[in-house]
């Protein structure tokens, strides 16, 4: 018999508000979309089509492991990062939209500077940063590391789908430490110890000690070592402060993701370690959200 979308997803509402999801009613109507394959438009659009028996009980599944604090994402696969859909899973960060501050900041610098043809992105996770340059920059090439194997077939698998996997090179790296420094690799070639004309990160910058208290759906979902930027959470500016000069021709910009509060500790490590003309950018709240800097 069935339920039309529009009994259906009071339910969802229901099971979600219960457990707490503050978008309640915009992740229940997301999960039937999944299950039922229709975007929000056609689902507002249909309210009276029919549900069948099974894919009702197929919407509970999904709405039971949001209600548990599961992201809406994970359960989806799915998230959508400058106008592109990316596959996610828990191996990596979902990429949040502040990050796409980020993405314009460094499109704008490289859109200006065809000579700047080589990139490294680290920490790319699902690899979003890397595919959205890619995307709008056809000049360039990146090379996007990650600590982690799991995170890095994610965002190869989204290279692949997104049309973008010849011209990004993925290597296993804790930061800089697969990458030798050299001044003999072929510019705009991607390869392990090139010299980069840019290099953006959105590293870890959550402090080790507010860990606990952030939301369920990211402290007991997503992966911690994608979070965690030590006791301060200006450990990994540290690292890549020390380590990128090597990586860097002269003139090369470095453009990382900040913590909102974080723009006074970021900018002094860098500029302790000689680096020059380092500024914030805000995101599209007004929060301090990007450093910039120069060799």
């Amino acid at each position: 018999m069935g339920l039309t979308v529009s009994e259906l997803i009071p339910i969802g509402e229901k099971i979600l508000k219960d457990a707490g999801v503050e978008e309640f009613e915009a992740d229940a109507e997301a999960l039937l979309g999944f299950i039922t394959g229709f975007d929000r438009q056609h689902l507002f659009m249909n309210r009276d089509y029919g549900v069948d028996d099974a894919r009702c009980e197929k919407y509970l599944g999904p709405a039971g492991r949001r209600a548990g604090g599961e992201p809406l994402q994970y359960i989806t696969g799915e998230q959508y990062f400058m106008g592109c859909r990316f596959s996610v899973n828990p191996d990596v960060l979902i990429p949040r939209p502040e990050t796409e501050s980020l993405a314009e900041k460094a499109i704008e610098y490289l859109k200006v500077r065809p000579d700047a043809t080589a990139v490294l992105d680290l920490c790319t996770g699902s690899g979003a940063l890397a595919i959205a340059l890619v995307k709008d920059c056809p000049h360039i090439r990146v090379t996007a590391t990650d600590i982690s194997a799991k995170a890095l077939a994610v965002a190869k698998k989204n290279a692949q789908a997104l049309g973008t996997a010849d011209r990004i090179d993925f290597v296993e790296s804790d930061l800089f430490s697969a990458l030798k420094p050299t001044l003999s690799a072929a510019p705009g070639s991607g390869a392990p110890g090139e010299k980069f004309d840019l290099i953006v990160t959105n590293p870890p910058y959550i402090k080790t000690g507010d860990l606990p208290g952030l939301q369920r759906e990211i402290k007991d979902h997503e992966p911690l070592t994608a979070l965690d930027g030590g006791a301060d959470g200006l450990g990994f500016y540290r690292r890549i402060a020390a380590g990128a000069r090597g990586h860097m021709r002269t003139g090369a910009c470095i453009m990382a993701e900040i913590g909102h509060d974080q723009a006074k500790g970021a900018a002094a490590i860098f500029e302790a370690a000689g680096y020059a003309d380092t500024e914030t950018a805000k995101d599209l709240a007004g929060r301090d959200r990007i450093i910039v800097t120069h060799l």
